[in-house]
């Protein structure tokens, strides 16, 4: 293939299609965003968690958060030079409304929702400029959320993320599935939803960009989901080992350390399946319960203190570097990456 179309998502435009897949907790901050949104893609913070580093998170979370919500995104515009920014919020987040309504106020181009359905989105964003794109794994969750929007709010995604089973962090498959990605023939799901889409699209006047998420990690990749119709794909894991990624070091090198074979489907404390790198942590998780403090009040479905460790410790470790005693999620291809990398190299592989 030759040159690749840019990413229209209505008056937004990424010189490369490739969104930067939000991870948290402060994997993806202003400085991989920022960058990425500099050379020509897409941007994504995510919210996760975002206000970590706050004297404060831990006796007042989500004050901290939506506070670290704006400075984020300042400093990521600052970085980007006119570039395109996104956030990456999750709809199990506790206060999710409020979080949404922070990142419009900081005037963000683009929200990427998804960890449950998405239905009052465009209510809560209102008339704002913003972008919305969520993400589904099925066509079935496609048609609810776009006959649902327009029905009730006379609104459509600008978007639609699709995000694969080799994606990275929670899944929206059941460990069953996870446990024969081949025998799931995703890629028929994939062309199915976009099929959906772009009739709904169609029927509606208008354009909607499918792009692909999951597995994503080289030109190559990309192409293939081009070629079935994909406006962009949604990349994440290849960012990790970014001089410009926001995580640490030693978070990075985890990456880079990790063979195939370490690379397992394990059980998030939230209740959802996830993909992360066996280390001494998730041994330990396996054994026994991991005894932790207050909670953080990240994602709704958490148990409290009947939870068999806290997930909201587990990934602020991992991003501090503190790896064998950290939740380190990673998509399928983790293992692939052998050494860091400059955003501004994988973004001209992928132009």
């Amino acid at each position: 293939m030759a040159n690749v179309n840019p990413l229209k998502i209505g008056d937004l435009t990424a010189r490369v299609p490739v969104i930067q897949g939000g991870m948290g907790v402060g994997v993806s901050l202003s400085s991989l965003a920022g960058n990425v949104a500099k050379e020509g893609g897409i941007g994504v913070i995510s919210t996760a968690q975002i206000g970590y580093r706050e004297p404060d998170f831990d006796t007042d979370p989500i004050g901290a958060n939506l506070r670290a919500i704006g400075t984020e995104i300042a400093k990521a515009r600052e970085i980007a030079k006119g570039g395109a920014l996104g956030v990456n919020i999750m709809v199990a987040t506790r206060k999710y409304e409020e979080y949404v309504k922070a990142a419009v106020a900081a005037g963000i181009d683009l929200i990427i929702s998804g960890a449950g359905l998405p239905m009052d989105l465009p209510k809560i964003v209102g008339t704002a400029k913003t972008k919305l794109a969520p993400i589904v794994s099925s066509v079935k969750s496609a048609q609810v959320i776009m006959k649902y929007w327009w029905k009730k709010y006379s609104r459509l995604p600008d978007a639609v993320v699709v995000e694969g089973p080799l994606a990275g962090g929670h899944l929206g498959f059941h460990k069953e599935q996870l446990a024969d990605v081949e025998g799931l023939h995703y890629d028929d799901e994939v062309k199915a939803i976009i099929a959906q889409v772009n009739e709904t699209a169609a029927a509606h006047g208008t354009e909607i960009p499918v792009v692909m998420a999951g597995g994503v990690y080289t030109r190559e990749d990309m192409e293939h989901y081009l070629e079935m119709g994909a406006s962009g794909v949604q990349m994440a894991t290849r960012f990790v080992t970014t001089y410009e990624c926001d995580a640490d070091p030693a978070y990075k090198q985890s990456y880079i350390d990790a063979k195939k074979e370490d690379i397992v489907i394990v059980q998030s404390p939230v209740g959802m399946p996830g993909r992360a790198i066996l280390n001494p942590f998730m041994k330990r998780a396996k054994e026994e319960k991991i005894p932790h403090e207050k909670c953080h009040l990240c994602i709704s479905t958490c148990k409290g203190a009947d939870t068999p460790y806290c997930i909201t410790d587990a990934l602020v470790n991992a991003v501090k570097g503190k790896v064998d005693e950290a939740l380190l999620f990673c998509g399928a291809n983790a293992y692939r990456a052998t050494h860091l990398e400059h955003v501004k190299d994988i973004l001209e592989e992928f132009a």
